[in-house]
């Protein structure tokens, strides 16, 4: 079981936040990734710079025969074919898609010199993961600490919990 969390708080010439989701998960799929559940769409604030466009954010559960290394080569050319640029992190995006679950393995590894963990390193504490992956697998536990989602999501803080907001398309 592969977790991808996606997200974009930026238009590109493809359409806005929402479309960008959507073509990257036709992407994935185009690349022979099988989706098995996708969550609705979340808005949250940017992180770190609250000042940023909202995001918009999705987890799905699909299922690959990619080891992680190409699987992150390929998610890497998702995100520019969507016209991600990599200034400065955190900077606002285009697309954005992590890899929040491997298999329940926990892993670090390099590819193109970016630096990859997984999970993420930030995912206990980004209710923009921890909600939509609840939506979707209700009982999945965080390797690391085999920690139940209901569990990481409640020691989120007031603020985390109550800036999200689960958004239609349109």
């Amino acid at each position: 079981m592969i977790l991808l969390g996606l997200g974009s708080n930026l238009s590109s010439s493809f359409g806005d936040r929402f479309q960008n989701i959507d073509m990257a998960v036709s992407s994935l799929e185009g690349y022979g990734l099988q989706i098995k559940k996708k969550s609705s769409y979340y808005e949250s604030l940017a992180y770190p710079d609250k000042k940023n466009p909202k995001f918009i954010n999705i987890v799905i559960e699909a299922e690959t025969h990619l080891p992680p290394e190409d699987l992150a080569s390929l998610l890497i050319f998702i995100e520019e074919s969507l016209e991600r640029k990599r200034n400065k992190k955190n900077d606002p995006r285009t697309c954005d898609i992590d890899i929040i679950d491997y298999n329940g393995q926990v892993l670090d590894f390099k590819y193109n010199n970016l630096s990859f963990t997984v999970p993420h390193t930030k995912l206990v504490h980004r209710s923009f993961v921890l909600y939509p992956l609840q939506e979707i697998l209700p009982d999945w536990k965080y390797p690391k600490t085999k920690e139940l989602i209901s569990s990481l999501i409640e020691k989120l803080p007031s603020e985390d919990k109550n800036s999200i907001l689960k958004v239609s398309k349109y």
